[in-house]
């Protein structure tokens, strides 16, 4: 792909075409010709197609055209459906006859080997000269539902949005893009456009979302990447669709996937590219999905209410056992229950009977089979209290007699209404017999309907947390260091305390020296007991080697200390050459932290910040934090640790100095920010002391380029 943007008026000529080039026209059924004519056709397609196939005079009573040299200048869209051997001559020829764009259907080309790969980027090179729109390689093609045009080969009848948000949906998958769409269109939500991207040899996910952005038949993003190959423009595009009130909803495949190989530092091996991009993505607010099923039901939810889930949850049910399993999940999704009593809950309390507690979730019993009029009365409350952002309606449907006495006060509850708030029914008992039109009434009143409520559950949350996200970034302006112009590669941590001291980073006081009398030297300026340290760039993990000493009492400790280290460091590899040795104070221990930056060259600045010390690695206990985040959000961040309870005093030990932490890793941010050259930062361990008292970090490895 190229680094040109796509022109807004070249991607609405592509999106919603007047008129319509076919090369490979087709009346066999089954040819990928033949499908695309037969959808233009029973769609009632009005503008001009142009069949092409050079073995016929005409096909479907329509003229058929020997070549793409036959057409008029300007069509607006040209599909492809022909073998790979003709499409670079085809895509040359509609360049010349100023074709708006083209689909292409044809596989074979980056993902079939260097001959393939050539004619990608000879195609992509075509279309920047041209400002051709290109989709594909590999693809499906699109669908436009707004105006029923879709230049596809899937068999597809549109429906268009009309009066319901439209969700667009923006796939590298061909096949999962029409899963999806049929998913979405099955549950009666509103598609407004499909587009495969395929191997995005000249246009990509990034473009066409970007486009949706500012289209007004579109209200939520649904997507499905394998790859982001522009990720600067991406992440631009998503920041405009969260600004512009538009979710972006992803389902990005690759957890599993071997990172890519890391530097030499602990932060190369463990901000890897799946985790990276995730977030990197986050922070530019899109919403994660886990599975396809949830993919659709978050965008379900996003399209359908009429504002999004935020806040607390309030959960109604009709089982005692359902709120207990209520209570394991919300926990477990991290979704914040709204904290209903009794005592804090007047309206609820007087729309229940006396022998039903006020609580959340909330178990009504089966008082709603004899008295219905609860469902109301109990839901009205709930949607009134201004300490509930979300409210979840769980319930037992059983079969079509029980559905007729619940749903009609369920929906009592928000017709004739304006909601400010969410309100979501699922159903307990998925496969319950339930009439399709009251499935209908609830989705029609801007009630999700869903068959279970762990799927209700998981949706809310996701959405929960993307209404509550950190989305402030900390001003503050990036920090140059002085004297990084002259080192590179691999810099050994005397070094790195050099360069990094002076942007606010705090390291135990120190010096370095290359002779065992220079180490005495330095001993006595630091201040006894001291640390002595190996030093050299090829020696990443010093411990291992030998290379740390503690404690060292006196003088002479310290010269025999030096001989020791540079016989411990040659026995474990005789290829290392030490530039000397560092001398540091030695300093009271604390929690062992680890914090680390990585200049990403697709994502760029990310720090990444957790529990630290030798078994960093093997623990994993971090969090990937941009590079631009106010220390309030990076302490909210460092708070979602696994082992976040020892940060605030455990089983008696002091709470712990998390606001100093959060500073380093701000001022960490704003070198990453000025220093483009910094590949990677690694500050393990970081010394995290009792509140007030600070933190020091006691290693730092750089690599730079």
């Amino acid at each position: 792909m190229t680094d040109k943007p796509i022109a807004r008026a070249a991607l609405n000529r592509f999106l919603s075409p007047r008129s319509v080039a076919v090369v490979g026209a087709s009346d066999k059924p089954g040819a990928l010709g033949a499908t695309l004519l037969s959808n233009l056709e029973k769609n009632g397609f009005s503008g001009e197609i142009y069949p092409i196939n050079p073995k016929r005079d005409e096909i479907g009573g329509r003229k058929c055209l020997p070549s793409v040299d036959a057409l008029p200048e300007g069509v607006d869209v040209a599909v492809l459906a022909i073998p790979r051997a003709g499409v670079l001559d085809a895509v040359k020829g509609l360049a010349a006859r100023k074709a708006g764009g083209v689909v292409i259907f044809s596989a074979g080309f980056a993902e079939g080997g260097d001959e393939g790969l050539a004619e990608q980027r000879e195609i992509a090179r075509i279309a920047a000269d041209a400002g051709m729109v290109v989709e594909g390689p590999n693809c499906l093609g699109m669908v436009n539902y707004v105006d029923r045009v879709p230049l596809t080969f899937v068999e597809t009848m549109c429906t268009p949005p009309g009066e319901r948000r439209g969700i667009g949906v923006v796939s590298q998958s061909g096949a999962m893009a029409a899963v999806l769409a049929t998913m979405l269109l099955a549950r009666d939500l509103g598609v407004s456009y499909t587009v495969s991207t395929g191997n995005e040899a000249a246009s990509g996910v990034e473009d066409y979302v970007d486009w949706m952005v500012d289209d007004p038949n579109t209200h939520v993003i649904a997507m499905l990447v394998e790859q982001f190959r522009k990720p600067q423009a991406f992440l631009a595009a998503a920041r405009r669709a969260a600004a512009a009130g538009k979710p972006v909803v992803l389902l990005h495949p690759g957890k599993s996937s071997a990172a890519r190989e890391s530097a030499a530092t602990h932060t190369g091996a463990m901000a890897g590219d799946y985790k990276l991009m995730r977030a990197m993505v986050s922070r530019a607010g899109v919403i994660f999905a886990e599975t396809l099923e949830e993919l659709g039901d978050i965008a379900e939810i996003a399209a359908r209410v009429p504002a999004l889930p935020s806040g607390s949850t309030a959960v109604l049910g009709e089982s005692g056992a359902f709120k207990a399993l209520t209570l394991d999940l919300a926990e477990e999704l991290d979704l914040p229950l709204a904290d209903l009593n009794d005592d804090n809950a007047p309206d609820l309390r007087a729309a229940l009977p006396p022998f039903v507690p006020v609580s959340n979730p909330l178990d009504i019993t089966a008082q709603g089979l004899s008295e219905p009029a609860i469902y109301t009365r109990t839901l009205d409350a709930l949607l009134a209290d201004d300490r509930v952002g979300t409210v979840i309606a769980g319930i037992i449907q059983a079969e079509p007699i029980t559905c007729a006495i619940k749903f009609p006060p369920i929906l009592a509850s928000v017709e004739g209404k304006s909601l400010s708030k969410p309100l979501v029914f699922a159903g307990l008992d998925e496969g319950a017999e339930v009439p399709a039109e009251r499935i209908a009434a609830l989705r029609g009143a801007g009630i999700p309907w869903f068959p279970t409520t762990e799927r209700a559950l998981h949706a809310v949350a996701r959405l929960s947390a993307w209404s509550a996200r950190d989305r402030d970034a900390n001003g503050l302006e990036p920090t140059k260091l002085t004297g990084l112009d002259v080192v590179s590669g691999v810099i050994p941590e005397y070094r790195a305390k050099e360069l990094l001291a002076p942007a606010g980073i705090a390291f135990p006081k120190g010096q370095f020296a290359a002779s065992a009398d220079e180490a005495a030297a330095a001993a006595d300026a630091v201040g006894y007991p001291v640390a002595m340290k190996a030093q050299a760039a090829a020696l990443g993990h010093k411990s291992d080697a030998g290379g740390v000493l503690l404690n060292l009492a006196d003088a002479d400790a310290v010269r025999t200390a030096f001989r020791q280290i540079f016989e411990n460091v040659a026995a474990y590899s005789k290829s290392i050459r030490l530039d000397g040795v560092l001398i540091e104070a030695m300093g009271k221990r604390g929690m062992e932290m680890i914090v680390g930056a990585k200049n990403d060259p697709e994502w760029g600045p990310v720090i990444l910040a957790g529990f630290g010390g030798v078994t960093a690695e093997i623990l994993q206990d971090v969090r990937l934090l941009p590079a631009d985040m106010t220390e309030a959000g990076v302490v909210a961040e460092l708070m979602k640790l696994k082992n976040a309870a020892l940060l605030s005093g455990y089983r008696g030990s002091p709470a712990l100095d998390v606001a100093a932490l959060a500073k380093l890793i701000v001022r960490l941010g704003q070198v990453l920010r000025a220093e483009p050259s910094i590949r990677e930062i690694d500050l393990n361990p970081v010394i995290l002391h009792a509140e007030g008292e600070g933190v020091v970090a006691l290693d730092a490895l750089m690599l730079v380029d």
